[in-house]
């Protein structure tokens, strides 16, 4: 697996990285021995950057990638997130939480649940509305000088606060959703991060599972699972939505790879400064998305995927109303 650099501080990456989030929280079919399975044959694959965060089950994501790294320490790059509060004592009226002594409380308690000395790489998951951005970088900077925490990054930030953020202490990542049908990042994110160094991590790169094309209808999802609560995934949102995702199966037809692998390859193809973490708790799953770093892509390919699925033809939010408050642009 090829490596790539995530910003201009030293740390160095899996161009693929792994999203653990699934394994225990959100999406049904939690299966502890298959998501350990996937886990390790992802540092086989070379797979070796996993992400977290202290939200995915109210901490019990991070209790279980502690129970991986118990073994594999040395070989992980580690990172989790904070902010997004799911303590009564610690709760706010916007549910973010960047105050000073929250994240210090926030990383002692992560640094707890995975078992480690320190964090690779730690994010703040969303931002307060409420609190300064030089407040909780600030803290995040005294934890680097601790050695709690080695790299800072932010995620759903925008341009401003990313700018405001980086002049406290360097940034190194920012996380934030990007794939062919959430190209939001295009249109300035990209262009900020890359006049600062930092370096990109692309979550939900396979629109949440829409873009593999598993997906026929809103019935095909659990009843429980998260994604019927995403505006994208209801009703004649999905209609036309899927309608976009057989494009992109088609295409994947002319290369010999499937959807997933094409539309991961489009992520990567964007720039080696940009990192996807697709999320897999399943060994097939990861193997299929392991392979997609082996696609090139021409220039001809990457116009037909855009073309296929054209931004302003993408049905829905995001997230529903309260998900999208607590995003930048």
């Amino acid at each position: 697996m090829e490596r790539r650099k995530l910003g201009n501080q030293g740390l160095e990456v899996s161009a693929l990285g792994l999203g653990c989030m699934g394994m225990s929280a959100f999406y049904e079919g939690r299966d502890d021995a298959e998501s350990l399975r996937t886990l390790e044959r992802a540092l086989e694959l070379g797979i070796s950057f996993f992400d977290t965060a202290d939200t995915y089950g109210q901490g019990e994501n991070e209790r279980f990638v502690g129970r991986f790294l118990r073994g594999h320490r040395d070989e992980v790059m580690l990172a989790t997130k904070f902010g997004n509060v799911f303590y009564d004592r610690w709760q706010t009226s916007s549910g973010v939480n960047g105050s000073a002594a929250y994240v210090r409380f926030a990383c002692e308690q992560s640094l707890g649940r995975l078992g480690v000395d320190t964090i690779d790489l730690y994010y703040q998951h969303r931002v307060d509305p409420d609190t300064p951005i030089e407040e909780t970088v600030g803290a995040m900077a005294e934890l680097v000088r601790e050695g709690k925490v080695r790299y800072i990054g932010l995620s759903e930030a925008g341009s401003a606060t990313i700018r405001r953020a980086h002049s406290v202490h360097p940034v190194t990542a920012l996380q934030t959703e990007y794939s062919l049908w959430t190209r939001d990042p295009e249109k300035h994110i990209l262009q900020t991060c890359r006049e600062l160094g930092v370096g990109f991590v692309a979550y939900s790169p396979l629109g949440r599972g829409m873009l593999t094309g598993r997906f026929k209808s809103p019935d095909d999802l659990p009843e429980t699972d998260w994604r019927r609560s995403s505006p994208r995934f209801q009703g004649d949102n999905f209609r036309r939505n899927r309608a976009l995702v057989e494009h992109i199966e088609s295409l994947a037809a002319q290369k010999h790879c499937t959807a997933a692998q094409l539309a991961l390859a489009w992520v990567m193809s964007r720039g080696k400064d940009i990192v996807p973490i697709p999320g897999a708790k399943r060994v097939a799953y990861l193997e299929e998305n392991a392979a997609a770093a082996g696609i090139v892509l021409s220039d001809g390919d990457v116009q037909a995927l855009e073309a296929a699925v054209p931004v302003d033809q993408v049905a829905g939010d995001r997230y529903a109303e309260a998900g999208m408050a607590r995003l930048e642009s």
